[in-house]
């Protein structure tokens, strides 16, 4: 990694190692409030806890919000057994597959962590017919050491607690990073950076950089400061699928290393019918600008995924968005995995793009 790309990793590691549950976002917005602070930024934030940043521009141009959300998935606390044990619900879309021995953590109400593990069978007293099925979040235990429920009330842990994958973060190889809740906390420090290098430029667009809540529980709460910014454009920042392992190959052409990523469609039909099919002016504005600068943009169409933009295109009287993305091995796991590279052009794809916006770009269908 160079200078500037380690600078970015730092950024991100910290990020990744604030726990920020849906819903209980306070720490992570707590980081970003001090981040903005130090760049000498004004900030606001509404009842759901969303932030946002507003740089003003040019009047007469296409006003702009940049959007990245905070949160990740875990678990809330459901039931406490007699015997200090953990039954929890799901938050989010946790792959149930990857939970037995995986480490945890628990927040109690005064803002403490408690370490724990998810409970498993252990193996010599697993049966063969066991061995090859995967449990449900319902049956599963989390374990946090203590030995009566007692104890655990005693510690200030009850019934709505959040819990989520224990933070890490590692440089794997020599550019790619591992780790937890890189799906979201990469963009939110991709667009912290552009951010920065916004703020000094004059000739741009009206542009809010928002930080996210809740995406991962219901992908609404970005909606009341989309609805009182109520921007022209809506560019939207999460993960892309990487399909260059052999799991994935069907899925795409994205590879890891290859650079950033541009959705052409996406489409969730799972309990939900949304997606987002990108405005076209967006589409031809972001492909000009990665071949002008030479960065390589990959482009994706794909079901099952769904991000807040999907409902941010349908307020007022309808915003053009867009969804970028950086590619990511093993999305909602515990050790997911991204390229640093890919994070840098999608940082310089983005600010190169956002100051290319002006009154001459019309948006009308």
């Amino acid at each position: 990694m160079n200078k500037a790309q380690l600078s970015l990793f730092k950024l991100i590691s910290d990020l990744c190692l604030i726990p920020g549950l849906s819903g209980h976002e306070d720490e992570v917005r707590d980081y970003l409030k001090n981040k903005l602070k130090k760049q000498r930024l004004s900030y606001d934030s509404d009842n759901l806890g969303n932030l946002v940043c507003t740089l003003e521009g040019q009047k007469n141009y296409p006003s702009v919000m940049l959007f990245a959300h905070m949160d990740q998935l875990g678990f809330v606390v459901k039931k406490i057994e007699n015997n200090g044990l953990i039954k929890v619900e799901r938050l989010g879309g946790v792959p149930e597959k990857v939970l037995p021995s995986l480490s945890v953590v628990v927040k109690n109400k005064k803002g403490k962590y408690f370490s724990g593990v998810i409970a498993n069978k252990s193996h010599h007293a697993t049966l063969p017919e066991e061995k090859y099925n995967v449990a449900t979040f319902r049956d599963l235990f989390f374990d946090f050491g203590f030995s009566s429920k007692e104890q655990v009330i005693k510690n200030n842990i009850n019934i709505g607690s959040p819990i989520t994958y224990k933070p890490c973060i590692e440089v794997i190889g020599s550019n790619c990073l591992a780790g937890t809740s890189l799906d979201d906390r990469v963009g939110c420090g991709i667009i912290l950076e552009v951010l920065e290098k916004l703020k000094k430029i004059k000739n741009r667009p009206t542009v809010h950089v928002v930080f996210s809540v809740q995406e991962e529980f219901n992908l609404r709460g970005v909606l009341p400061m989309a609805q009182k910014l109520n921007p022209d454009i809506a560019i939207q920042i999460d993960i892309a699928l990487a399909t260059d392992t052999p799991e994935m190959s069907g899925n795409g052409d994205i590879k890891l290393g290859n650079g950033p990523s541009m959705s052409l469609y996406s489409f969730h039909g799972r309990g939900t019918l949304n997606g987002v099919i990108p405005h076209p002016k967006l589409v031809k504005l972001f492909e000009n600008t990665a071949s002008k600068q030479n960065i390589n943009l990959q482009r994706s169409a794909t079901s099952g995924i769904l991000t807040d933009a999907s409902y941010v295109q349908l307020l007022g009287k309808g915003i053009a968005c867009i969804d970028l993305g950086f590619p990511i091995r093993y999305s909602h796991s515990p050790n997911e995995v991204c390229d640093i590279r890919d994070i840098f052009k999608l940082k310089e794809l983005l600010f190169k793009t956002i100051i290319r916006i002006d009154n001459k770009i019309n948006l009308k269908r």
